[in-house]
Formats: C-alpha cells, structure tokens, sequence
C-alpha cells in the first residue's frame, strides 16, 4: 500500500468514526426523548427517518475512498457498504452498552460518546484490501472482546466488592469482635447505622450455645440501672462503671448480661450458656474487626446490613 493510499485510507475511516460518533449519540438521545415522551410506539417514527440517514451519512463518508475500498466505487454498491457496516457497527454498540449495564468500565462521558464510533470504523476497516488494516481491525476488535468479557467485569467486581467493604466501614469505631469462645463460631454478623451486632452459636449442630455481642454508640453520658427493675432480674453497676443484669427465665436457668464503655462505644455482651466468667472472656478479647476477619465474613456470606 502506496503512501497516498495509507494517507486515503486513514481518512476514510476517520470519516466514518466521526460521522457515527456525531449521528449515534443524537440518534440515541432522540430514541429516549421519543420513548419518554410516548411510549415504545413513538420510537418507530425516529427509527425510520434515523436508520436511513445514518446509513446515507455513511455512505457520503465512504465516497472518498471510492479507489480504496472496492465496494464504495459506485453509488449502489457504496450503499450495500453502508448497510453493511451500520449492522455491524450496531451490533458493537450494542454490545458495549451490554457491558456497560454489567459495570464495565467505559471511561467518562465524554470517552463513552467518543467510543459510539469505533464499531463502525472496526467494520470499515474488514472491508479495506489491506492485511495489515484488517489485522488492526481484528486487534481492536479482540482488545474490547477482552475487556468487555473478562478485564473489565471482574474490575467492575473489585469496584463492587471495595465499595460493600467501604460500605461496611462507615462506622469504623463500631466495628468491634471478640474471639470466638471455645467450641463456638460466629454465626452472623450485621452492621447498622448505629451499631454492630454478631451472633455467636455452637460449632457442634448436636450442642445448643448461643452468645450475642453488640457495639453501639452511647446514649448516656453513664451506665445505670433502671430506676424500676423487671421481675426477676437484677441489675448492678461495679465501681468501674460496667453494668451486669441476671435475668431469670422461665424455663429455669439465667441469662446474664455485661456491658461496658470501650473507648467511643458501648459493648454490650449476652448469654444464657456462657455464664459470667464466659462473657468477661469474651469482652476481654475485644479487637477491632481487621480486613481479613472482615473478609471472611463476607466470603462466607456471615454478614449483612441492618437497617
């Protein structure tokens, strides 16, 4: 391929990119206006008058080329080129806009309108006499098969997965575990706008064993106890200003009840198999929930939001 041919053929499609990157985005914006306004049957009108000067305005664009692509060397024939590349250019875009909906990344708006062209001067460049051209092409065409199908769903992942940890984390100073106590496992876990709760139960699924941990902002400058105690439960405040509850239940048995100011947040621990000695184990092995244990929790779908 001569210079002046190379020179022909680069202006030919750059014709073809910029005629499709001005008409697809106003065809586009005319298909929503159409359909907003009245519905689906309101788009055939648009559909008509649009699909024919998309593909008239690709067949001007290939009338340069008239001794470069074979198939735009006369009107009827460049034409049939036209139609050819609309549909394949189409079926591109509509093929990014899938990817797109699925959160691949597309860059910004301005990248996105800049992008509507390329199909359509992908699908120019198969009909160029040209290995190298078709080769490009076919680079081109493998580089966004690559990113829409692979690269760029799992970066829309990781953007989803770094968003729910985010997420997660919007209340750092409530994000407290303790260590699970011997032969129990955290069973669930669930971030609220103003606490965190974790549920602990037996490992053994033959074994009943049941703790509740839960960290909260405070809502008294102090603890103290009821000024009317319950039935059957008693309540004390130590010299430390932690608050224990026994609560008595019908079936025999007692529950009891630790709760404590650490540092910005109120913890609160809970038990009716544990026991006291139990509960203070486990508010002494109070930690902040670190990125692994945070991990793990959502890997094993042990933990949701609250609201």
């Amino acid at each position: 391929m001569t210079r002046d041919r190379r020179a022909l053929t680069a202006l030919h499609l750059f014709l073809v990119w910029a005629t499709m990157t001005a008409a697809v985005p106003t065809f586009g914006f005319g298909l929503l206006m159409a359909a907003w306004g009245g519905g689906a049957g309101t788009t055939v009108p648009v559909l008509a008058l649009g699909v024919p000067a998309a593909v008239g305005l690709l067949a001007a664009a290939g009338t340069p080329a008239r001794t470069v692509v074979p198939l735009c060397g006369s009107v009827p024939r460049r034409l049939g080129w036209a139609v050819l590349v609309f549909l394949l250019g189409t079926l591109g875009v509509l093929a990014g806009l899938a990817a797109y909906g699925r959160g691949v990344d597309l860059g910004s708006a301005g990248a996105r309108i800049a992008l509507t062209g390329v199909p359509y001067a992908v699908a120019a460049a198969f009909f160029v006499p040209s290995r190298w051209v078709r080769l490009g092409a076919l680079a081109v065409l493998a580089a966004a098969v690559a990113h829409g199908g692979l690269t760029g769903p799992a970066q829309a992942e990781q953007r989803r997965h770094e968003a729910e940890v985010a997420r997660y984390r919007e209340n750092p100073e409530l994000l407290y575990l303790g260590t699970a106590p011997p032969g129990m496992a955290v069973s669930r876990a669930r971030v609220g706008p103003a606490s965190f709760g974790v549920e602990y139960r037996a490992v053994r699924q033959d074994t009943f064993a049941y703790a509740a941990l839960t960290v909260r902002r405070p809502v008294t400058p102090a603890l103290r106890c009821p000024r009317f105690a319950e039935k059957g439960v008693t309540c004390a405040v130590d010299a430390r200003g932690g608050m224990r509850t026994v609560r008595g239940l019908p079936e025999g048995g007692r529950a009891v009840t630790l709760v404590r100011r650490h540092r910005e947040a109120e913890v609160e621990v809970t038990s009716q198999t544990l026991g006291e000695p139990g509960l203070r184990r486990l508010l002494a092995t109070l930690h902040p929930l670190s990125d692994a244990e945070l991990e793990e929790l959502m890997r094993e779908k042990r933990i949701d939001h609250g609201f």
